[in-house]
Parts: C-alpha cells; structure tokens; sequence
C-alpha cells in the first residue's frame, strides 16, 4: 500500500488532528487523568460531567492507544489526498459526531456501572477511515507467511485491531460504533459526501489552527506578522497548494503526484490528463478523476 509522499504534504487536517490530539493526550496523561477522559454512565447520568462528550473524542486513554492510534491517524492522511481536505473536515465532524452519539445512547442504554467506562480518542475518525480505507485504497503488493497470502494493508489493519481490542469492551464499542458511523458516510446518508464547508468557514478555521503547524502551517508576512499558510487555507478550502488558476503550468506533472495518484488505483494516462488539467495541483486532479468515475 503506497500512502504517497511521505510527512502532511497535502494532508493539513490530518495533521492538525495529530498535533492537537497528541498534545492533549500527553498534558492530560501526565497529570494521570487521562483513563477519566472517557465517557461512562457514572460521569454521564449521575454526576452530570457532559464536559466528557468532548473529551471523549480527542484525548487518548493510555499510551499504547495514543501510539497506534496517531500512527493509524497517520496512515489514513492518503484519504484526505484523496478526497481534498475540505471534504475530509467534514468526514471527521460527521464521523465524530455520530460515534459519539452511539457511544452516549450505549452508555444511557447499557447502565454500565464502571467507574472507567468507554476508551477515549478520536475512534471514531479512526475506525470510520477504516471503511473508507478497504474500499477505497488499492493494495500495491502481496506476500506470503507461513504459506497464507497477504496484503500490504495488513500492516493497516493489526494495528488496528490492537487499538480496536486493547482495553477489550471498552474499546471494543467505540471502535465499533466509528465503524458504522463509517458506513453511514460509506452510504451517503443525507446526502454527506457532497456536502463542503464553505470557503469562509474554511479560511477562518485555517487561521485558528495554522499554530499548530510549525512547518509549513504558517508563514511570515513582509510586515513581519505571522500568517497562515496558502498550502494549509488552500487546503481547507478544498484546493490544492498549487498554481494560481491564471497562472501558466511550464512543467510537466511531477513524477511524485503521478506515482501518488496511480497508487491510489487510477489510470496513468487520465491522471497526467488530470494534473495538466488542474496546473499540477494534486487536490484538484484527485477531484477531477473522482468526478469522472461518477
């Protein structure tokens, strides 16, 4: 499975998402309160702590969980390449939002009594990626073990079934609730596949979290104030960092996009179609071979 170049090229939200949760779960850890950041009947129902919804889906539990969780977070960079990062902001409330809605209505229904409750963490991003991850992302190389076949997307997939079972119940029902939160995106439900943000919402929300991009998330102005990155609005925006749209490409499509986009399960010849189309910007060719195959 080739993810593409490696780092966040083209990927700003899901590295605002790494830094942001990975900060959060490293402050909250070290003053030993992580394992109370998730949600439980307990905190839910008698002692009224709904500060929990939100931290439930962005501080991690556990170290083990906060390692394979970011690396699988990481991973699954190659779905916002492949849909623009506008579409993938919208992918991440959705599949937040409906994971952490099953996740309260299982703890109200089940009464779980646990002082502990569910894992805590983005699950739901995660395990919704998933979905998107078997359907959507070719495999590029096959080996073989002990005389069994695999695929290179098994190395997707171990990790996470260790964050999917490593606190067994009650990370078991988070993984699984994102999993249909997954599905339902998978399905188009309302319509959310279509749906963008729009371009104001976009530069706004590119200006709060470009500090959280110390490379390349910000940039200096001539006056010497701190500005937000034309790569990162560009990419919330739902374009890509590339050219001006006037401005002439003088350079065929670098061997990096196409190679990208290929391992992405296109054809080599729409995809140089693509990137000349879109002046070598790799959001918008992503795009255009999409909207083909619809």
């Amino acid at each position: 499975m080739n993810s593409g170049p490696s780092g966040f090229n083209n990927a700003p939200v899901s590295k605002v998402v790494v830094i942001a949760c990975g900060i959060a779960s490293v402050l909250v850890g070290a003053q030993g309160r992580a394992k109370g950041s998730g949600l439980s009947y307990l905190a839910l129902v008698k002692k009224h702590q709904f500060w929990r919804v939100l931290t439930s889906s962005c501080i991690f539990s556990s170290t083990p969980e906060l390692i394979f969780g970011l690396y699988l977070v990481y991973i699954f960079r190659v779905f916002e390449r492949q849909i623009g990062s506008n579409k993938y902001s919208v992918f991440l409330f959705f599949s937040t939002i409906v994971t952490m809605v099953l996740n309260v209505a299982y703890v109200i229904v089940s009464k779980d009594q646990s002082p502990l409750g569910l894992s805590s963490g983005p699950y739901g991003l995660i395990f919704a990626s998933f979905v998107q991850f078997y359907f959507d992302i070719p495999t590029s190389a096959w080996f073989r073990l002990f005389g069994i076949q695999f695929s290179d997307k098994v190395f997707v997939y171990l990790p996470g079934l260790q964050l999917l079972l490593s606190a067994w119940k009650r990370s078991l029902i988070p993984g699984i609730c994102g999993l249909l939160a997954g599905a339902a995106y998978r399905l188009n439900l309302l319509g959310i596949r279509r749906i963008k943000f729009p371009e104001a919402m976009a530069s706004t929300a590119a200006r709060v979290f470009a500090p959280l991009l110390p490379r390349g998330g910000v940039s200096s102005s001539s006056n010497g104030r701190r500005s937000s990155s034309p790569q990162f609005v560009a990419g919330l925006q739902g374009r890509g960092p590339g050219l001006a749209p006037s401005a002439p490409v003088l350079l065929p499509p670098p061997e990096e996009s196409v190679a990208m986009l290929v391992s992405m399960g296109f054809d080599r010849t729409r995809v140089l179609q693509a990137l000349t189309q879109a002046r070598n910007d790799v959001t918008i060719a992503t795009n255009l071979l999409l909207e083909g195959q619809s």
